[in-house]
Formats: structure tokens, sequence, C-alpha cells
């Protein structure tokens, strides 16, 4: 056999060989590059082209992600993006909604004060009256125009996004009680009764305005809760005791209780509203009053009716927590 030929053979067969090669190779790259674009560039330019829409404008929903029933890591991604735009959609509203109530509520405060001063002048000459009721009823609306006069004013120096720091002392808890009774017209005949039951000559330390309104929110709520069911009695609960240096306040009502849909998120302003025409910020300033004070407060039970506790520990027990904190 001539080596000629042979080897001529031999080159045309490798040339062959590596044309096939590279196209198959060409073929490969393509469909690989085309997978990976499709799996992977695509959805992550995909997410990062959201974040940078969704950044620009965060409280409009129409620019959250729509994630993808994809099942592996970019599914997933794509899921916990949309989470997370979700919740800080809501939580952005939620802090634009507020700081306009907040400039609404400076508006009012500052007006409402100027007609309770007006208010006020008008009761001091109430006063002068003889008739006993008359006597009876001034002192307790002279006390409610002071204080509502003072809450507009504390709402005007500190703004509306920060409650001031409690001014504690040590007080009876029986009279703050009754004028929160007093307050609602409670007990109602025949359809709401109040009843009380507190350790003698008990004593809070707190700041006495700031704890009138949680127990205010407190009671105003179970009223609303037992009008909600027109025709059937209702009893309201306040039951206060001491534990050591822990003040602890029960508030109960005989209602229809909290529903479900509110309890996750009962004490977050604009969250809980559990009935129509409320705001949600009732449980919301009680709470936030409270944690100023070191305590808590908390739905305990929710049979047949709610009951709300409230924990208040002497100053003493905070500046021991603060020096444990500080070793």
């Amino acid at each position: 056999m001539e080596e000629g030929p042979l080897k001529a053979a031999m080159l045309r067969y490798g040339l062959d060989i590596l044309g096939l090669s590279i196209l198959i190779s060409i073929i490969t790259a393509a469909l690989v590059f085309l997978a990976l674009d499709w799996l992977l560039v695509k959805p992550i330019t995909k997410l990062t082209r959201n974040m940078v829409r969704f950044a620009e404008q965060p409280e409009d929903p129409a620019r959250i992600i729509a994630p993808s029933s994809r099942r592996d890591e970019i599914g997933t991604a794509e899921r916990e993006l949309s989470a997370m735009q979700n919740e800080l959609s809501q939580t952005l509203s939620q802090k634009t909604r507020l700081a306009a109530l907040g400039l609404a509520v400076s508006k009012i405060s500052h007006d409402l004060r100027n007609m309770l001063s007006s208010a006020q002048l008008l009761s001091d000459r109430l006063a002068e009256v003889k008739d006993p009721t008359v006597q009876r009823l001034v002192p307790k609306l002279i006390a409610s125009l002071d204080r509502a006069i003072r809450l507009c004013v504390q709402t005007l120096d500190f703004g509306q996004a920060q409650e001031a720091a409690p001014r504690r002392m040590r007080f009876e808890l029986a009279p703050l009680i009754k004028e929160v009774g007093d307050a609602l017209g409670l007990p109602r005949d025949g359809s709401v009764d109040w009843q009380l039951d507190l350790e003698e000559r008990l004593e809070v330390d707190a700041d006495r305005d700031q704890l009138y309104r949680v127990l205010s929110n407190l009671c105003r709520n179970a009223v609303q809760a037992l009008e909600s069911e027109p025709g059937r009695p209702g009893a309201i609960m306040v039951v206060a005791r001491r534990e050591g240096a822990v003040a602890i306040i029960d508030v109960a009502d005989t209602g229809p209780g909290v529903p479900e849909k509110a309890r996750a998120r009962l004490f977050q302003a604009f969250q809980s509203v559990a009935r129509k025409g409320g705001s949600g910020l009732g449980l919301a300033i009680a709470a936030e009053l409270i944690q100023a004070h070191g305590g808590e407060i908390e739905l305990l039970s929710n049979d047949g009716g709610a009951t709300f506790r409230v924990t208040i520990p002497d100053v003493v027990v905070e500046l021991e927590r603060a020096r444990r904190r500080r070793a």
C-alpha cells in the first residue's frame, strides 16, 4: 500500500472529525447558553430589575414581584422577595398614614386646646352654682377638662409619634378606676354592670394620667364589645392586686371576645380594628404607655369575653433591671 493515499485519507478523516467536533461543540454551547439564559440569567435579571423598579416607589403595590411556581432556589428567592416587598410596602404605607394623621392631630390638638380652655373657664363658673347635683359633678368635669388640656399640650410639645415619658408617683388605684367608670357612665342600668375587686388601699407606681388613658381605652373597648350585642346584658370587671413590687390589673368583660383575625396584631396601630368605625389605635396607645412603664399588657383570656392584664412594676424594680443590664 502506498503511503501517499493513506496519509491523505487519514488527513481527510481527521479534518472531518475536527469539523464534526466543532459543530457538536457549537450546538452544545448554544444549548447550554440557552438553558442558562432561560433558567438563570433571565430570572435573575427579572429579580434585579424588579428590585430597582420597586426601590423607586416602594409604596406602589403594582411594583411588587409576582413569584413564579418554580421550586428551585430562584423560585424561593422570588417568593421571599415578594413577601419582603409586601411587608415593606405595608409598613411604608402605615408610616405615611401615621405621618398624615400626626399632622392632623397636631392641628386638631392646637384648636381643641383653645376650645377646652374656654370650656374650663365656663366650668369654673358652674362651681358657684349651689345646686347639690352641680356641686357633685363639677369637680369631675373640671378634672376631665384638665386632663384633656394636658393631653393636647403634650401632643403639641412631644409630637405625634412618641408619647411623653411617664411622670411616676405612688397613688391609690381605686379613685382612678372610679373616675374611669364615671367618665364612661358605668354602670348602665339594664345593659352594662360595673364590678370592682381591688385590694384595700391598693397603690400603684405610675403616671396617673397615662394609666387613666390605658384603663379608659380598655374599658371603652369592653363597653363597645357589649354594645355590639344589643339586648344582652353584660358586665365589666376590674380586678387589681399586688404581687410584691408589681401591680396587676385585669380588665374583663362578658362580651363576644376578640375576633380571631384581630389577635395576631392586637397591639399594632391600625392593625387591630375589630369593629366598624374603629381606628385601631386604642390598644396600640395602651401598649406603648405600659411599655414605657417597663410593664406588659396582654390578652389573658378570650373565653366568655376578653380579659386583658396590665402589669406595672414599681420604679424600684425598673432601676434594678437597668442595673443588671449595665452589669
